[in-house]
């Protein structure tokens, strides 16, 4: 088999995602402007990445690794999980993403097999797993990115419920029933009670997000983009709550933060490098036109306290990304030209190009990455020498 070979992803076009990065990556037109929200590279079902090898035959990548098994996958990674375990991504977030929740692998499993026996085909709108793995989640800024994460610790939440005079009505449930109670009373509470008690505050913090008076450090800046965003006539959307409740982070380029299984979250604003478990199991509670499940997001969410573990960038040209779980690894490689690097490759793994030019050789197969073929795979047992041709920034995902 060979052991080297250029690859191509697959663009998913979501109506939250930027007009010009990820084409300007790939070096695509976009007359349009459609918006490009995520490039997927990995064996999904939903991933349509292609290699491309040296006879010019073009197979899909979970083909190759299929017909290949141990060859391509390693023994480890092989009994382990039984293909590629991971899905590495770029992300480019325009208009702020759903409130969100992953499950854990093992209620994963069980939801999925649920929703089969009841009969909920896999691509219908409602349907809540796509699958019955867990979806933990390391991502990378490649700009400054905003997102939510977490609940905010006891002193702070209780602060903004004091701050904010429309969500006093929640302090006494926080005090009695913590959370989990605070966060059901918002998530159950009747549509017309949601419209009752934010109108008065958006009244309030409109004029101000329109006249550039707020700045992102703020909830309200976000309280108030949610509403223009996802706010319909009679309906002002329940996830705006969730702007008040959770940790508001920012992440300067080359930052990182990691997000577990039960980890309430939503991104706002920015671009990213993002590894997951290979899945697309998503349980939404607002700010989004997808489907949402209150009943199923707080089945699954973690109500408790959470003091965000941001990564900071490395000073050394390497960074190696420690995360808790074996289904994914991203490695990290700044390089100046001229500069080379040798890895060997334990299972099927990912390279992903985002600034500059290197070459890739492993024995007589060599690949150039550089706009517009920024990913090749290379599978166990390779040995690859990487030369930076310019100063270049280049990321490797694996399975631990």
């Amino acid at each position: 088999m060979q052991q080297l070979a250029p690859l191509s992803g697959s663009i998913k076009h979501y109506d939250w995602g930027g007009i010009s990065y990820i084409p300007s990556l790939l070096q695509i037109e976009n007359p349009n402007m459609q918006p490009f929200a995520e490039y997927w590279l990995g064996v999904h079902p939903q991933a349509g990445c292609m290699l491309i090898l040296a006879n010019g035959e073009e197979v899909l990548l979970r083909d190759y690794i299929a017909a290949n098994g141990v060859k391509a996958l390693g023994d480890n990674v092989l009994k382990g999980f039984g293909n590629m375990p991971y899905l590495l991504k770029v992300l480019d977030v325009k208009d702020m993403l759903s409130i969100q929740v992953h499950p854990s692998k093992k209620q994963a499993a069980i939801d999925f097999e649920q929703e089969n026996k009841a009969g909920v085909p896999i691509d219908a709108p409602n349907r809540n797993y796509k699958d019955a793995n867990h979806k933990p989640e390391l991502m990378v800024a490649m700009s400054e990115f905003y997102l939510l994460h977490g609940f905010k610790p006891e002193d702070e939440l209780e602060a903004i419920l004091t701050k904010i005079k429309e969500l006093k009505i929640f302090k006494s449930v926080f005090k009695k029933k913590g959370y989990a109670g605070l966060y059901k009373m918002a998530m159950e509470m009747p549509q017309e009670q949601v419209n009752e008690v934010l109108q008065p505050l958006l009244s309030r913090i409109l004029p101000l997000y329109q006249n550039g008076t707020l700045q992102k450090d703020d909830e309200n800046f976000w309280a108030a983009r949610a509403a223009l965003t996802f706010d319909r006539p009679g309906v002002i959307d329940r996830g705006i709550f969730s702007v008040y409740f959770f940790n508001l982070v920012r992440l300067t380029k080359g930052q990182s933060i990691f997000q577990d299984a039960g980890v309430p979250h939503a991104y706002l604003e920015g671009q990213n490098v993002e590894i997951m478990a290979s899945s697309d199991n998503v349980l939404r509670g607002g700010l989004t036109t997808k489907h949402i499940d209150n009943a199923e997001l707080l089945k699954h969410t973690k109500c408790e306290a959470t003091h965000p573990k941001i990564i900071k960038k490395a000073r050394a040209a390497t960074q190696h990304y420690k995360v808790p779980v074996k289904d994914f690894s991203l490695s990290s490689y700044k390089l100046q030209k001229g500069e080379s690097i040798t890895l060997d490759i334990a299972t099927a793994e990912i390279f992903l190009l985002m600034e500059g030019k290197v070459s890739l050789q492993s024995k007589r197969l060599k690949v150039v990455l550089a706009r517009p073929d920024i990913t090749a795979a290379a599978f166990a047992g390779a040995v690859v020498t990487v030369k930076a041709l310019e100063d270049s920034w280049l990321f490797k995902a694996a399975a631990r």
